[in-house]
């Protein structure tokens, strides 16, 4: 059982701070996804792992075979002309890719040092790696497939799975930190409304990536001189997006809400203060994107802030069942009494 008792020796501190950077590596993964599909450079290495046949990209045509057209030209979609930039954004994000894994490698590697004293933290980050090689291969097939829709929302599912596995791991290393007591009947309602805004948040995300391969038709179809008028030819996905977002944000006010009642401060109270803080950036880069002409600047900050507010939900509802997630049993509290953070 983890307790706040038991000494931290410097092999445990190490595994704490690799797992802190191995969860940020992660989310560098969903920015640099996002400014990936922001700018239409999915396809800028149209092969894999090599880009046009190179371990290192071209920087210029004058670097490519006089015939890449030709072989590459099918999975360009027509759009031969090079184009370095969009070659170097997808060739980054497949370098951040690698180095997020070779992190999460090295977690598992340092995970060992609880395999006596908290086994699930060692099964957690085996989880992790096993995930996030799976995710790897899996962003091959993304490119094989010529961006297949279904894909690129499996994909992105699989990046959550990495991520909260992940936050398990790193929390868990913590418990005798993030452990909080509340009343039984507040843990209650709180796992609703929780479980609720998790999954519901999780829906949207993925009506976000159907979105955006209707955007990456739109933007094929009308071209840049078009921008203003994108957002127009999206159609229903567009719509039913921009309307379940409504529902989300209804059971984040409920949660928020209830989390606000809970903690007036502490531990608990911070963090309710910074999911209403991403909550609230979140919407403002979605009214940006809807009414001035979807900036690719927005696109990228949208998508993030979606995977950090899960990240975030999924922590406190860690916080909240301490006992079930950290195997730290909290004292029973009266109901009037604050959540607060074991020290």
């Amino acid at each position: 059982m983890t307790n706040s008792s038991n000494p931290i020796n410097s092999r445990e501190r190490l595994f704490r701070r690799l797992a802190l950077l191995t969860v940020i590596s992660v989310y560098l993964i969903v920015v640099a996804g996002g400014i990936v599909r922001s700018t239409g450079s999915g396809m800028g290495c149209p092969d894999w792992p090599r880009c046009f046949g190179q371990w290192v990209p071209p920087t210029d045509a004058s670097q490519l075979p006089p015939n890449y057209a030709e072989i590459y030209g099918a999975k360009l979609k027509g759009e031969v002309v090079f184009n370095a930039a969009k070659t170097w954004i997808e060739y980054g994000n497949r370098l951040i890719g690698a180095l997020s894994g070779l992190f999460v490698f090295a977690t598992l590697i340092l995970s060992t040092t609880y395999f006596r004293k908290d086994r699930a933290i060692v099964w957690g980050s085996l989880l992790s790696f096993l995930l996030i090689g799976f995710n790897g291969w899996l962003g091959s097939k993304v490119v094989s497939s010529e961006l297949a829709p279904y894909m690129v929302t499996l994909h992105m599912l699989l990046a959550i799975g990495v991520i909260f596995a992940l936050l398990y791991v790193m929390v868990r290393s913590r418990a005798e930190w993030y452990a909080i007591s509340l009343p039984k009947a507040n843990r209650s309602i709180l796992n609703r409304l929780l479980f609720w805004t998790i999954g519901l948040s999780v829906v949207q995300v993925v009506f976000g990536t159907q979105v955006r391969e209707v955007m990456d038709e739109v933007m094929v179809a009308m071209g840049e001189a078009g921008r203003m008028y994108w957002i127009e030819r999206l159609g229903l996905p567009f719509y039913i997006h921009r309307s379940f977002s409504l529902v989300v944000l209804a059971f984040h006010v409920a949660l928020l809400w209830q989390l606000r009642k809970q903690a007036e401060k502490g531990l608990l109270a911070g963090w309710t203060k910074a999911l209403l803080a991403v909550v609230l950036v979140e919407i403002l880069s979605g009214m940006v994107l809807a009414y001035l002409a979807v900036p690719a600047f927005a696109q990228p900050i949208h998508l993030t802030l979606a995977i950090v507010a899960l990240g975030m939900q999924f922590i406190i509802l860690m916080m909240v069942n301490a006992q079930t997630f950290l195997r730290v049993v909290t004292p029973s509290v009266p109901s009037y009494s604050l959540g607060n953070a074991t020290n």
